[in-house]
């Protein structure tokens, strides 16, 4: 009876596992792992199993060979996509199954992103939020400053928000304040091309801006787009509107803008994320100005939990006719620990 039982359990057991576990991966050291691959970007594939309460993340190019049931969106590093599943035929090259049964051979390199077509809302929302905290004996000096950022990935499309603040005092001078966000879409096309549309806006004491708020609309295409980089480029139009603080007796304007800009992102540096992007911004309706905004951010993974990070982030905004009584030049060097989801 005892081995009845047993046997009964042994087989109640294996299919769960074979039911739950729909997809295999098997690693360059010989290893391999049974469970639902859910997506792949920015070179880390997350695995779902049965016997661990958190997602597992491993390196996409530490494995060798992987086949699927899981139905997915495949992205290429050449702007192709495809939906349908996965089964390697020899080791660092995988055959694409669509959905009309073509079968298409690539090297797994090729592959900069997957994502399950059955996922629902939650799996595809994104967010981060860091904080920083400055204090000196010294004037009482005191300087606080928090990044957030919250997105949405979708099968085409990508939505994404972001907003900063930063607050410092310090006896005998004036407080400084600084407030930026920024809301962009994008829409995914053929050959990486995508076009976008952007609203900004920034205020600052430096420059005497009560509010900047900017609308972009243009196009943007990858030039480089692996499973370590994502290197870019965008142009269009843009129309800046610009309000000052009573501090500066320029009057509030209104102008309308090219845009051209490049964004590197580097996310397959150990535990180290590198994004760096610059943009600029020539008048078109007053003469001789330029506007320039560049951004430079690191982020280091806890070795406790990568959920958890360190980040350092400067950014540098220049306009070579600013409003009077303000400086030409506004940046902002920041530190702070974090945590993403």
């Amino acid at each position: 009876m005892k081995k009845f039982y047993f046997s009964f359990f042994l087989v109640i057991l294996l299919v769960n596992v074979t039911t739950a576990q729909t997809d295999s991966l098997i690693f360059r050291s010989g290893n391999y792992m049974v469970g639902e691959v859910k997506s792949m970007k920015q070179n880390v594939v997350q695995v779902e199993t049965p016997y661990s309460d958190k997602d597992f993340t491993i390196k996409w190019n530490r494995i060798q060979e992987i086949y699927t049931n899981t139905y997915f969106l495949i992205s290429l590093s050449d702007g192709s996509r495809y939906n349908g599943t996965l089964k390697s035929h020899e080791p660092g090259r995988v055959t694409i199954i669509t959905d009309n049964e073509e079968e298409i051979s690539v090297n797994m390199v090729e592959i900069v992103f997957l994502d399950d077509l059955d996922k629902g809302f939650w799996s595809q929302l994104y967010f981060a939020f860091d904080v920083g905290l400055n204090l000196t004996k010294a004037n009482n000096f005191r300087q606080f400053s928090t990044n957030t950022r919250i997105g949405y990935a979708a099968k085409r499309w990508n939505l994404d928000a972001t907003y900063n603040i930063l607050f410092s005092r310090q006896d005998e001078t004036d407080d400084i304040q600084r407030q930026d966000g920024q809301v962009s879409f994008k829409y995914y096309l053929p050959n990486d091309w995508y076009p976008l549309v952007s609203l900004n806006f920034l205020s600052n004491t430096e420059q005497l801006l009560e509010l900047r708020s900017t609308f972009q609309l243009g196009m943007g295409k990858f030039i480089v787009h692996t499973n370590s980089i994502n290197w870019g480029f965008g142009a269009g139009a843009n129309l800046n509107e610009e309000r000052f603080t009573p501090e500066s007796t320029t009057p509030d304007r209104e102008s309308w803008e090219a845009f051209f800009g490049s964004q590197l992102d580097m996310f397959n540096v150990g535990d180290l994320d590198l994004l760096t992007g610059l943009t600029a911004y020539p008048s078109f309706t007053e003469g001789g100005r330029w506007r320039v905004d560049y951004n430079f951010v690191t982020k280091y993974d806890m070795w406790f939990d990568d959920d958890f990070y360190i980040k350092i982030d400067f950014t540098l905004n220049y306009d070579n006719q600013p409003a009077e009584g303000a400086t030409t030049t506004d940046y902002v060097l920041q530190t702070g620990f974090g945590w993403s989801w």
